[in-house]
């Protein structure tokens, strides 16, 4: 079974200015990566990204890599991703989920709560594996803190999601709370499973984003804004029809933190 979140049903009072801007400064920061050769590319995934055994300091880099200190990259690496795939993924969950929280935030509070999420994610991910040289990017563990604070505004308002279960598809609606239930499900599995210092998904960066969503929500919010909205879903209403045969995989996570 796969599924992939199309939209919601949560309209906004304000632009979402953060969520835009996110995604207009990690697809800059893609292309730069991509106009670097490929040795070049690999020292700015080193220099940029965060390294746990950098960030706890048993391990260093060479002089010409260490261009910002070891704490910086706990920042940077939330900007930088590895392919065009992993951007997508992201940004696509950003861009669904991210508007409504941000709504209920304002720009300013919604910058420091993203901020201050994809840091958590990244000392969930190096504590999990202090002695890991391999470097984390990616802006999932930031994101997934977003997706913990829409849970706790909107549990109930209705995700449109494409549902394939071998020949069957659909488009159905499904409450958000059951939604990024799997979801966080998905990633408490795959950080059981992993070994923590191995590359490859930064399953706990995605586990301490959403619980980092979830306490931190109620301090960014808004005063008028409350939690566990009232907005009623349909779960599981039929509403599109069957499109054909599938052609792809559709991704059931957040693409990789690598």
């Amino acid at each position: 079974m796969f599924f992939l979140p199309l939209s919601d049903d949560n309209a906004t009072i304000r632009s979402a200015l953060i969520v835009w801007l996110v995604i207009g400064v990690c697809t800059a920061v893609l292309i730069w990566q991509h106009s670097l050769a490929p040795r070049a590319a690999e020292a700015a995934s080193l220099t940029f990204g965060m390294i746990p055994a950098r960030v706890f300091g048993t391990a260093q880099l060479p002089p010409q890599l260490s261009l910002i200190p070891a704490w910086a990259t706990l920042f940077t690496s939330m900007f930088l991703h590895g392919g065009w795939l992993h951007l997508l993924g992201n940004m696509w969950f950003f861009r669904i989920f991210g508007d409504n929280v941000e709504d209920s935030m304002g720009p300013g509070r919604f910058a420091v709560f993203y901020l201050a999420v994809g840091v958590t994610a990244a000392i969930t991910q190096a504590a999990m594996g202090p002695h890991s040289p391999i470097p984390m990017i990616g802006a999932s563990g930031a994101i997934a803190g977003v997706l913990g604070a829409y849970v706790m505004l909107y549990p109930r308002a209705n995700v449109r999601v494409l549902m394939i279960i071998l020949l069957f598809i659909r488009v159905i609606n499904v409450p958000a709370i059951l939604v990024l239930g799997i979801w966080f499900a998905l990633q408490l599995i795959g950080a059981e499973r992993a070994p923590s210092e191995a590359g490859g998904v930064a399953f706990w960066a995605h586990v301490g984003g959403f619980l980092a969503g979830l306490v931190l929500l109620p301090l960014f919010k808004r005063n008028d804004v409350p939690l566990f909205g009232a907005a009623q879903s349909r779960a599981f209403a039929i509403s599109g029809s069957r499109i054909g045969r599938s052609t792809g995989r559709i991704p059931t996570v957040l693409p990789r933190n690598d």
